[in-house]
């Protein structure tokens, strides 16, 4: 008898020892789906990659992209949440959110903390400057010329790219937004406003003339860089599923028309880069 309980407490400790591997394999987000929960979407208000609309439903081509990839893989039990971009990341690391669609750029020092699924779209930066653009700002070299103070928001990649190209922190100014960003540059507190070309021109074509944008190809290439969606790490089970979904839909008419009404276009599909080259190399 003493041998059979040992042989019963044996083949249990082997399948509670299957189970934790098991267990350990499934990130949380994978854990969540298979249990019924909802897949928490976080995004911050910045147009045109994710905002709320007027009825505070996710609109953008980065939520539109998402929502309609989840659906493909047969996943529409979603909430969305919106919140500051400089908190994302964070909500993101303290299993707050289970992904970011709030248009991310991949960059190396974010994939320290961020699991990035496969780039959605390639974009360039470009600057809102006061109409004739009396400052002369077309580059981040103009700024550093000039000593002109630039603008972005908090957290943003720009400030990374100001920094590389000699603009020193003392003539770049953090702001919550795009509405700030806006804001100082029409006062004067600011010279040029740096961001992604579409949002600014989004920007500027709701601003009613008060300022223009600039030529986006005046910057360097490296300044290009890609968007993608932040997962946890950990939950890399389930971005292997998502970016073998993407496969079959990045480009396809159902998803091109889903991103068609925010400016996205061809011109804009990632190109051949992985994340885990622009990990590397941005």
């Amino acid at each position: 008898m003493k041998t059979k309980l040992a042989n019963i407490g044996t083949a249990m400790s082997l399948a509670l020892a299957c189970f934790a591997s098991v267990q350990a394999y499934a990130g949380e987000l994978m854990d969540r789906v298979t249990s019924g929960k909802s897949i928490r979407i976080g995004y911050a208000n910045e147009p045109p990659f994710a905002f709320p609309d007027a009825n505070n439903k996710p609109v953008g081509y980065v939520n539109a992209y998402v929502l309609g990839l989840l659906k493909e893989m047969g996943y529409e039990n979603v909430e969305t949440v919106v919140t500051d971009w400089g908190g994302l990341i964070p909500a993101l690391q303290s299993d707050r959110l289970d992904l970011v669609t709030g248009g991310l750029y991949i960059l190396h020092s974010r994939c320290e903390n961020v699991a990035f699924s496969e780039p959605m779209a390639k974009v360039s930066d470009a600057f809102i400057v006061l109409p004739g653009n009396p400052k002369g700002i077309k580059t981040y070299k103009d700024l550093t010329r000039t000593g002109e103070t630039m603008v972005t928001g908090i957290g943003y990649s720009l400030i990374e790219n100001a920094k590389k190209d000699g603009v020193p922190e003392s003539q770049i100014m953090e702001v919550p937004g795009p509405s700030e960003m806006l804001a100082a540059v029409v006062s004067g507190r600011a010279a040029a406003a740096a961001h992604n070309y579409l949002t600014l021109k989004d920007m500027a074509e709701k601003a009613g003339g008060k300022v223009e944008v600039t030529d986006p190809n005046a910057l360097p290439d490296w300044t290009k860089n890609w968007v993608s969606v932040g997962f946890r790490k950990g939950d890399e089970d389930f971005v292997k599923k998502f970016n073998a979904a993407q496969i079959k839909y990045l480009g396809t008419p159902p998803m091109m028309e889903a991103v068609k009404p925010y400016s996205y276009d061809k011109n804009m599909l990632p190109g051949k880069e992985t994340a885990e080259w622009i990990c590397a190399n941005r």
